[in-house]
């Protein structure tokens, strides 16, 4: 969204702040902005009018959530991405980070550690760490189901409490987001040990559920479930698609 000129954003938030929906308590930003184009919140000539929008959600009493990608602590490094990090928080706007495990890139539980440290010494709260999806670059990117949590662990290990916000690795996939939590062993054999930080059903959520063990496998549908023919979600969510596709028919 931030690729937008302020006045153009300002067309899609501002209508939004006037309705004074009462439900609606947070607006979430999620853009690359930082650590592609931090000027965006320097020198670029509407620089001060999209801080000063982001001051306007606060002030009207939302919380606004910006969601930085940042893929390596490199990213971090630059004098105008710490700036741009204090100018945004500096209008009340509390900024999150996630990014995806990538092959070639982060998939070392060390560049991950170093990353989340800065973000927690520069004011940003760790927050996802997220498994490539299974779309084109996937066979390039992908890191294994199993190597992700063994780096997100050791990673998670490394940091104090203040980063230990950060949750994954996840798949965001049609039933909601499925996070690794780990293999476990049970009578000598290994397990995959999953469960949902989202699901279409929020009755999912936390419920742990079991894997078949398999190194290789890159998303949720190359496992097979450990003790059934299914997993426990799997008939309740054909359910749902096909409810979904028949008020798309109508």
């Amino acid at each position: 969204p931030l690729i937008m000129k302020t006045h153009v954003l300002k067309q899609y938030i501002e209508p939004i702040l006037e309705a004074n929906i009462p439900h609606l308590k947070t607006i979430r930003i999620g853009t690359k902005a930082l650590g592609f184009w931090p000027y965006r919140f320097l020198t670029d000539n509407d620089a001060q009018e999209l801080l000063d929008l982001f001051k306007k959600i606060v002030d009207k009493g939302y919380h606004l959530a910006y969601m930085a990608h940042f893929n390596h602590y490199k990213e971090l490094e630059t004098d105008e991405v710490k700036e741009a990090v204090q100018k945004i928080r500096e209008t009340g706007a509390v900024i999150r980070t996630q990014s995806p495990i990538l092959r070639h890139i982060n998939d070392n539980p060390d560049v991950w550690a170093k990353m989340w440290k800065e973000q927690v010494k520069q004011g940003m709260i760790p927050y996802y760490m997220f498994m490539a999806r299974d779309t084109g670059a996937q066979h390039y990117f992908g890191v294994p189901i199993v190597r992700a949590w063994e780096i997100f662990r050791e990673a998670y290990q490394k940091v104090s409490g203040l980063a230990r916000t950060v949750k994954g690795p996840s798949m965001s996939a049609t039933p909601g987001k499925i996070r690794i939590l780990g293999v476990s062993e049970i009578n000598g054999k290994k397990y995959i040990v999953l469960d949902f930080l989202q699901g279409r059903n929020p009755d999912w959520v936390g419920k742990p559920f079991f894997a078949q063990y398999n190194q290789n496998a890159l998303w949720i549908d190359e496992l097979k479930p450990a003790f059934s023919d299914k997993f426990f979600y799997e008939d309740e969510l054909e359910e749902m698609l096909y409810e979904e596709n028949s008020l798309l028919k109508i």
